[in-house]
């Protein structure tokens, strides 16, 4: 008779289909870019929360999330993005996003939260190039 599996606790909990990317530029010295890929759900949305946080927190006058690489968009991913836009409302800055696929325009719109962002077209758009 085999022995039962016993899990292994280090083992990190299983990922979604396509993991998420994230990479933060500075195109300019009062300019920050998240630029964000993958899907935006439940098992992701604590990393982007934990980069925007850092985002916000920067001294940059112009922040930009670009979603342009984000192939879904749950609900957990728009909270994260709504709480980033609250944050930075805070701190009088607004928060632009790049917004190229139905994907996540779709749910921005449907929930009335595109009203909370600046939304661009393409990241040139975002840093007024």
């Amino acid at each position: 008779m085999a022995e039962p599996a016993t899990q292994d606790p280090n083992a990190r909990p299983p990922r979604s289909a396509e993991a998420l990317g994230l990479d933060v530029d500075h195109p300019r010295p009062d300019a920050a870019v998240l630029a964000v890929s993958g899907e935006l759900d439940t098992l992701t949305a604590p990393e982007l929360d934990a980069a925007l946080r850092e985002l916000v927190a920067a001294p940059h006058a112009l922040l930009v999330v670009d979603l342009s690489g984000v192939t879904f968009l749950a609900s957990s991913g728009l909270a994260v993005l709504i709480q980033a836009a609250h944050r930075a409302e805070d701190s009088d800055r607004p928060l632009h996003l790049v917004v190229t696929a139905r994907a996540v325009r779709r749910p921005l719109e449907i929930t009335g939260s595109d009203q909370l962002f600046t939304l661009h077209a393409d990241l040139a758009t975002a840093l007024g190039h």
